[in-house]
């Protein structure tokens, strides 16, 4: 994503933050004079005088206090800056349903009773509300996109690398394996697989919110 915005103003000064490691290791190879990367949180970043774009994707999902971010980041903004935002909106989905009552069994609830997060993510219309109330010009929406996967386990596969992982990250090795062996179970149940693939629904919010120059 940062390397779109690259293109899309080569002339501008891009600076692109993670709270992982990881991922600022693997955007090093995009660093040139003008996109910089840095470890940090978003909880505690500071706009700059002069932030033009604000771009966040699929990240504040992952902040319980990102309602309250928003809303000092649409003061912070200047005249002429916009902030763009998506969060995933399928907290709700079978996927994450079961994924946190199994998580909340007798078996794991010790260790994973409180890493998931359900109810952090607002609708469209609250985002609206907020960014509305600091003086922004918003434009918000969802989509549901209805993704086909393939392969044996494709709707596991897809949640390993999202929200499963703070439950991944809890357990011990064992108990990881026995979590994921059940929950695959409960998946292929919840979204039977057709003969052209599975059919796995997501819905985003989209927002995107400008101050009047």
């Amino acid at each position: 994503m940062t390397a779109l915005l690259a293109a899309r103003w080569p002339s501008a000064v891009i600076e692109g933050i993670d709270s992982s490691p990881e991922m600022i290791a693997a955007a090093s190879s995009l660093t040139t004079a003008t996109v910089q990367f840095r470890l940090e949180t978003v909880e505690h970043w500071s706009m700059p005088d002069d932030c033009d774009v604000l771009f966040s994707n699929a990240t504040l999902q992952w902040v319980p206090t990102h309602h309250e971010l928003l809303s000092r980041w649409a003061q912070q903004l200047p005249a002429g800056g916009w902030i763009a935002f998506q969060v995933p909106g399928n907290f709700d989905a079978s996927s994450h349903v079961l994924m946190r009552t199994l998580a909340a069994s007798a078996r794991y609830t010790p260790t994973t009773g409180s890493v998931l997060q359900h109810d952090v993510v607002g609708d469209p219309r609250s985002y609206a509300i907020a960014l509305q109330e600091a003086g922004l010009v918003v434009d918000a929406w969802e989509t549901t996109y209805l993704h086909v996967l393939h392969g044996a386990d494709p709707v596991l596969e897809w949640v390993r690398g999202t929200g499963l992982r703070p439950v991944l990250a809890a357990l011990t090795e064992d108990d990881a394996a026995a979590f994921t062996a059940e929950f695959g179970a409960q998946l292929r149940a919840a979204y039977p697989a057709t003969s052209a693939g599975t059919l796995f629904p997501f819905r985003r919010v989209f927002v995107v919110a400008h101050r009047p120059g």
